[in-house]
């Protein structure tokens, strides 16, 4: 390996890990809204795979809202929330998911 080589590759290591820790940091502001908002338990099911698409017709908003009904956080905090007011805590925690989902993909790319 020459000198030159290893410069380079050291390079892109360094802004890998630099992309890496804004992300993260990005996580952990999203992840602190999401809390102060109460928005963290508004996904009531979690399916890793099949979860990427988020509702896309009111059918499916008023589906969601309706097992978010049955938690407790519903029954206890948010008692006679709108479905709109439920929207904006939902697109919150979906942010936080999408982008816990992106950083394992940051973190996994590399290793390809």
């Amino acid at each position: 390996m020459t000198e030159v080589t290893r410069y380079q590759d050291d390079k892109l290591i360094g802004r890998w890990l630099l992309v890496c820790a804004v992300t993260i940091f990005g996580m952990i502001l999203l992840g602190g809204i999401t809390r102060l908002t109460e928005s963290g338990l508004s996904m009531v099911d979690w399916q890793p795979i099949m979860g990427v698409v988020p509702p896309l017709s009111t059918a499916d908003w008023v589906y969601l809202f309706e097992q978010y009904k049955l938690f407790p956080e519903y029954q206890l905090i948010n008692t006679g929330m709108s479905l709109d007011e439920f929207k904006q805590i939902f697109w919150f925690e979906y942010l936080h998911r999408m982008l816990g989902r992106f950083i394992g993909l940051l973190f996994f790319f590399p290793l390809m």
